[in-house]
């Protein structure tokens, strides 16, 4: 019971990371001098490259966030 709790946690945190970066992101591809965007992206950046993320869970962060930022990218033609 304990490490299905931890896993539901560990991926709670990682989806809000995902939902909080989305639209970081598309603001910044937007307005590129956006500073409260410019923080959001590279904070959530820092986490998915972080020691912390990779005690949460055996996914690739790095590879992950490029992921999502490649299909953010192609779904608003910005490549």
């Amino acid at each position: 019971m304990y490490e299905a709790n931890y896993e539901a946690l560990a991926n709670a945190i990682i989806l809000q990371a995902v939902r909080d970066f989305k639209p970081a992101y598309r603001r910044l591809k937007n307005h590129p001098n956006d500073k409260l965007a410019q923080d959001t992206v590279r904070e959530i950046t820092k986490f998915f490259c972080s020691q912390y993320f990779e005690a949460l869970t055996d996914v690739d962060g790095p590879a992950l966030l490029n992921r999502i930022m490649r299909e953010m990218d192609e779904k608003h033609g910005k490549n």
